[in-house]
């Protein structure tokens, strides 16, 4: 039932497909047995028949396009032949000619409408088959599964006295999360006094830091349109996690990622432009079907929050070494705010839809005594940029796609809850050296 429910929403959408079509099946036909190698590492489900039916469905294609394209062919040479006929006062066979012509016109529609039929098969068929993964990500099936790449920092001895986030809000008139539920439901807090004051201060310090490391700051839409959804893999792929106006068919957006990379959306650069770089600061918005338990107590996991993303467009053959310099960049922040934080490689069955590789950074959580996921910092290579039809042209003037990376720099609700913890002591709770020029303060007490 969810394969026909996405299918119908992609005929609802009204996309042309045809790049991504072409480039996905030349691909694949090359490529057939490595294709099913790296959908396996991403624990796809039913790959070899679905593969095995795109590649006979394109069989299909090629062979009515072959009999669309000799049936133009037949009837544009008839139409020459009734030309000169009618030029030597033969209208009768001309005549004849034309009741043929008309035949072949209407078998040529026949031929487009199963053409037109075929190619919306292999749509349905691709756009439910997720990005390769690079072949550096490890093989696994759940979290447990992601790579340890790096550990840094101390972890916090609290007091005798330490509580969780959830308990210091309150102590402090910092977030009211039951004032929240009044006003819209659970997961969406109000923050107040030095609790909204410290949510702007990391705003801004992770705006200013994106700007200094080269980030061109954009303020974009939180709503989008399907299209944008679309591109950058939310639709289908996630539209149950994602808040839907359906009156004006818009979208509250779960990630910055999404308007910012559809700004190239149909775009062709040049190669002199690469790589593109933008930041930018917006709500987000996700309904999180499915979650539920300790976990999710407190900051821990919202329907609203608020997130700087970082997003590069960038050259194929440098995308790697960029998606590092973004992990770096990450990290310096996480080190700046004196958070103990580990990095993980994702595993093929914890990775997203469109990733190639991703590398999520977690932070200690003191109170809760856990590792808590703050950024997500992704490769799409081309999975993003093939839908979006955003493309460079090279030194030889031909058209290729570019990759496509994004990465939260940083998400805040789990680095407030982090903070909150881990800086509390039996005085108050300590900020930051780097946060007290945006705060105006170094303690909540």
């Amino acid at each position: 039932m969810w394969l026909i429910f996405f299918i119908n929403r992609i005929q609802r959408l009204n996309l042309s497909f045809q790049t991504k079509r072409m480039l996905q099946l030349s691909y694949i036909r090359d490529n057939k047995e490595d294709v099913l190698k790296r959908l396996a590492i991403k624990n796809f489900k039913d790959a070899e028949n679905i593969i095995n039916a795109v590649i006979e469905l394109d069989n299909n294609r090629k062979s009515a396009q072959r009999q669309a394209d000799d049936t133009k062919a037949e009837a544009n040479g008839l139409a020459k032949q009734i030309g000169e006929l009618m030029k030597s006062g033969k209208k009768e066979e001309a005549e004849t000619l034309k009741a043929k012509t008309a035949e072949l016109k209407q078998s040529e529609k026949g031929f487009d409408e199963t053409l037109k039929n075929i190619e919306q098969e292999i749509h349905k068929l691709l756009v439910t088959v997720p990005n390769l993964p690079n072949l550096t990500v490890p093989v696994g099936k759940t979290p447990e599964d992601n790579e340890v790449v790096n550990e840094h920092g101390v972890i916090p001895k609290l007091h005798a006295a330490a509580t969780p986030h959830w308990e210091l809000t309150t102590k402090y008139d910092l977030i009211d999360f039951e004032l929240g539920v009044k006003l819209t439901g659970a997961g969406f807090p109000v923050y107040k006094g030095k609790g909204a004051r410290l949510q702007r201060a990391l705003i801004n310090y992770f705006l200013d830091k994106a700007t200094v490391k080269g980030y061109n700051e954009v303020q974009p839409p939180i709503l989008v349109n399907a299209d944008s959804g679309y591109g950058t893999g939310q639709l289908p792929d996630k539209e149950g996690q994602m808040y839907h106006c359906q009156v004006d068919d818009l979208y509250l957006i779960p990630t910055a990622e999404v308007p910012i990379t559809n700004m190239y959306r149909d775009v062709i650069l040049k190669e002199s432009d690469l790589p593109i770089k933008n930041c930018g600061y917006t709500p987000c918005f996700r309904r999180e079907a499915g979650s539920y338990g300790k976990d999710v107590r407190g900051l821990n996991r919202l329907h609203q929050f608020d997130k700087v993303e970082i997003v590069q467009i960038a050259h194929p053959d440098k995308s790697y070494e960029i998606l590092e310099d973004m992990r770096e960049f990450v990290s310096s922040l996480l080190q700046e705010l004196e958070l103990p934080y580990r990095t993980l490689k994702l595993c093929g069955g914890d990775m997203s839809f469109g990733s190639a590789l991703t590398y999520d950074l977690e932070v200690w959580s003191a109170a809760q005594g856990r590792w808590l996921e703050v950024s997500s910092v992704s490769n799409f290579e081309t999975f993003q940029t093939n839908r979006l039809k955003c493309r460079y042209k090279d030194a030889n003037g031909k058209t290729q796609f570019a990759h496509s990376l994004n990465g939260s720099a940083l998400a805040l609700p789990r680095i407030v809850a982090s903070l909150l913890e881990n800086n509390q002591t039996e005085a108050g709770i300590k900020i930051p050296k780097v946060l007290v020029p945006y705060t105006g303060f170094d303690l909540i007490a």
